[in-house]
């Protein structure tokens, strides 16, 4: 295994020298010292860091630094490392950003210059941080290196999977030397793509996402047969349910089908959420939400597709895909919406060959230098565009209405009109796709005069409104013409106007809950909820306090 590494930037190169020598003198033996002179350059050795599979335990960087701050660096450097231990060299005059920082990257610590001498000042700091490091529960999971073609979309499923779950890992492709050495290394089938090669080197052909999540070392099968809170749905919501069902005693198990986060885990900026004045992204958001919960005992399954819900006198028995099931007291609901599909001819022969449901945050920087079009006029399709026109030559977003004021907050339009790389045509909509292995061209279609327009493209991203999950749930809770489930007063009555009908409780139903006793919908999955992040983690942390009210009288 190799050292973990501890980063140590500052612009002043004899400061950077004399941390970096401090820090090799105490820790070189166990642990690899990397120096940079600035922010975008220590950004660059991280990503390197991370290409080579390795991890990062401490991360040391100077608050007064040109171009980029410290704190600036620290939010930045979390997305790829969100695990490593953060501490801010500052002077006696930024305690201001220290108190920021404690805010907007969860500081660690923060060290006044000079911290001479470094037996008092320095090392038992860091010293408590690499404890912290390789003592934390959340221990990044194994790397794997995944072989496959560029535009197939089960290749791109397996990077998706991986990467929204944290799980560190390298993509080759089949047809280059090194992906081909792999395979032959393997003894795999280069017919037979992809293949997932495991960090003990088992080669994985064709793998399971249930298999490729076990080789990362992430959980998918529950440690006990009964819980007090199951929460179905690792969005904000379900994530929210969790926190606070753990960190009030209730044993609690989150099950998700993908990767916790939904769909605002792949949002890159999220401005408006409570707490964070720079924005924060929704991976980052969600993976400290993660962390939280297990912090506090919930137990996290992922790649788990749940596919009933069992009323059993007063347990509540949920079956997975697999025949298998758990019991709980409760349940709470908060599987969220997923993308609508366009339909019109030649998108679906394209899905992950160009043509990606969700802002897609792997394929971003392979648009560099290219056009991307996004479909959508809501906050996700902004949130993406923006996301992409650092990488691509343009961004061109695609909307079928007269204009973005309808679905879009007031301060994402602000930015996209400023933003010289992103186009927006209103009135459009695409009627075609067209391409030989990978999405080529795109046909688009003037709702107003009905014109019609063929375009190169390569990349298509669609946010088209939402649609719940909740199939499984039919013939067992109420939901509305549309999917959504119904909860608390809006749940249809019988005629004396009391409860739901089939309603057993001596009560009316909770505000969340379902028609079901002790069964609660949270977030987009629940009928008219506002579908905003931190709505939905509040909805979360209530439906617990709800639960709790359950269980105590029934």
């Amino acid at each position: 295994m190799a050292r973990p590494v501890i980063l140590t930037v500052d612009d002043d190169p004899a400061v950077s020298r004399a941390v970096a020598r401090d820090l090799r003198r105490e820790y070189g033996e166990h642990h690899r010292i990397v120096r940079a002179e600035s922010g975008p350059a220590a950004l660059d050795a991280l990503r390197e860091i991370a290409l080579r599979g390795e991890q990062v335990a401490v991360i040391l960087a100077d608050q007064r630094m040109p171009r980029m701050s410290g704190v600036e660096f620290l939010e930045q450097a979390m997305d790829l490392f969100p695990r490593a231990r953060r501490v801010l060299l500052t002077a006696y005059a930024d305690t201001d950003a220290a108190i920021t920082a404690i805010n907007v990257v969860d500081l660690d610590h923060y060290l006044l210059k000079p911290w001479d001498p470094p037996e008092e000042k320095l090392y038992p700091v860091v010293d408590s941080l690499l404890a912290a490091w390789r003592d934390s529960s959340d221990r990044p999971s194994a790397t794997i290196r995944i072989v496959g073609n560029r535009w197939s979309a089960r290749s791109y499923e397996l990077r998706d999977l991986a990467a929204r779950n944290q799980v560190s890992y390298d993509f080759y492709l089949a047809e280059a030397p090194e992906g081909a050495r792999l395979l032959e290394a393997a003894g795999a089938d280069p017919d037979l793509l992809p293949v997932v090669i495991t960090e003990d080197g088992r080669a994985l052909v064709q793998p399971t996402d249930a298999q490729v999540a076990e080789a990362a070392g992430l959980a998918t099968t529950a440690s006990e047969d009964v819980y007090d809170l199951v929460v179905v749905g690792g969005g904000p919501a379900g994530l929210g349910a969790s926190v606070y069902g753990g960190s009030e005693g209730l044993r609690t198990v989150l099950v998700e089908s993908r990767a916790t986060g939904g769909q605002a885990g792949t949002s890159s900026r999220i401005e408006n959420y409570l707490g964070f004045p720079n924005g924060v992204s929704g991976d980052q958001l969600t993976t400290r939400a993660r962390l939280q919960a297990e912090k506090f005992g919930t137990e996290v399954l992922t790649t788990r597709t749940v596919t009933a819900l069992e009323p059993r006198g007063r347990a509540r028995v949920v079956r997975f895909d697999d025949g298998s099931e758990i019991t709980a007291h409760a349940v709470v609901l908060a599987t969220g919406v997923s993308y609508r599909m366009l339909d019109c001819p030649g998108l679906e022969d394209h899905t992950g060959q160009g043509v990606f449901y969700g802002a897609a945050a792997t394929e971003a920087a392979s648009c560099a230098a290219q056009d991307v079009y996004v479909v959508g006029g809501a906050n996700s399709a902004g949130q993406a565009a923006m996301n992409f026109s650092r990488h691509a030559a343009k961004v061109v977003m695609l909307v079928r209405g007269p204009s973005l004021t309808a679905s879009m907050s007031h301060y994402l339009i602000e930015q996209i009109e400023a933003n010289p790389r992103i186009e927006v045509r209103t009135c459009t909509e695409v009627c075609a796709a067209a391409g030989t292995g990978h999405l080529e061209k795109l046909t688009l279609r003037d709702r107003n005069t009905g014109a019609e327009e063929t375009v190169e493209a390569s990349w298509l991203f669609v946010f088209i409104g939402a649609a719940p999950r909740t199939d499984w749930l039919d013939g067992v809770v109420a939901r509305d013409g549309r999917g959504f489930v119904l909860t608390g007063p809006d749940l249809p009555r019988e005629e004396n106007g009391r409860a739901p009908a089939g309603w057993e409780p001596d009560r009316d139903p909770f505000h969340l809950e379902t028609s079901v006793p002790g069964v609660f919908a949270v977030g987009d999955v629940r009928a008219d909820s506002v579908k905003r992040v931190a709505s939905a983690v509040g909805e979360g942390a209530m439906a617990v306090s709800l639960v709790h009210r359950w269980l105590e009288n029934r």
